[in-house]
């Protein structure tokens, strides 16, 4: 399996997953195994509709590559036209932000200054195209771009602690390695203000049922995917366990998504989770990407990133 395998696998795997879980979504525990009804769409959601997750993971992924690096002006700009376009689904806190007037670089930490809590699971839904395209700048460089793009929306540290251990993980799979055998090390890259709690959720005896706050926080997010993923043996019965435990299924999925398919790779990924999958983008015209649009769009990103030539050698 190369390492493009695993880049698409975790874009596109993420978007299965949201798509996925988006029916069941703030249902109880069991619903998919119960019901047996698989990109079937409910909920108001379309069969194989992606959300606000996977939305606002192809609106960061594609500054990135239109700017050659990060420019989180820009990133922002692109959010706050995607939330004035009304999508279906979208996190109160994160619409908050968006849509107070406050610039760029305020909006989240006046949030977090009157709300006092900030801590979704809404800047780990959207990091399978950012993991992806800073993998190459090595732990410390990823974790930092994980930090600085969850805190556009997230004034809480929480949130970008996840989300930069999150990327970390992901850099360790794409090179071949077991993101598992990972953790210890992301652990000790944590800010020490956190790092027991992530400590605690990562560990291998954690059990979503021990969860102390709605999966919907970042904790017990990445908590439950990393349970997932160190619990089964594939791809399809990670997610699929992933959007059995109920709750915030589609975000839950979404980041399990990410991980096993870097791990796993695009292969690893059902055909009938891909055929009916898409992407609309509210605000952005009657765009929709499809899964072949999303494997592009990873290939691009793996492609590009720091450090990397897009170019054949015998081009340069």
């Amino acid at each position: 399996m190369t390492r493009l395998d695993r880049a698409v696998g975790a874009v596109l795997g993420s978007a299965a997953g949201d798509a996925l879980g988006a029916p069941y979504e703030f249902g109880p525990a069991g619903q998919l195994t119960a019901r047996g009804q698989e990109m079937r769409g409910g909920g108001g959601w379309d069969p194989g509709e992606a959300t606000d997750d996977t939305q606002m993971a192809v609106l960061v992924g594609e500054s990135l590559l239109e700017h050659g690096g990060l420019e989180l002006p820009d990133v922002f700009a692109r959010f706050r036209r995607w939330a004035a376009g009304q999508p279906k689904d979208i996190g109160l806190q994160t619409e908050d932000v968006l849509t107070n007037g406050e610039p760029w670089d305020l909006a989240a930490a006046l949030h977090f200054q009157v709300n006092a809590r900030a801590a979704g699971n809404g800047s780990l839904m959207r990091a399978s195209t950012s993991a992806v395209y800073f993998a190459p700048a090595g732990r410390a460089g990823t974790m930092a771009a994980a930090r600085r793009i969850a805190a556009l929306t997230h004034g809480d540290r929480a949130a970008w602690e996840g989300t930069a251990v999150l990327h970390e993980l992901v850099r360790v799979a794409l090179d071949g390695a077991d993101p598992l055998a990972a953790l210890p090390g992301a652990l000790e890259a944590v800010h020490p203000g956190h790092r027991e709690r992530y400590s605690r959720v990562l560990a291998p005896d954690w059990h979503p049922d021990l969860a102390t706050e709605f999966n919907g926080a970042v904790w017990p997010c990445l908590g439950s995917a990393v349970w997932a993923l160190r619990t089964t043996g594939g791809f399809a019965a990670a997610v699929r366990a992933a959007v059995d435990l109920g709750g915030d299924t589609d975000t839950v999925a979404a980041v399990t998504g990410i991980l096993a398919g870097a791990r796993y790779g695009q292969a690893a990924i059902p055909e009938a989770w891909t055929t009916s999958l898409h992407v609309p983008l509210p605000g952005f015209g009657d765009r929709v990407l499809d899964a072949a649009a999303l494997r592009d769009l990873a290939v691009r990103l793996e492609a590009q990133g720091p450090g990397r030539d897009p170019q054949p050698e015998q081009d340069r």
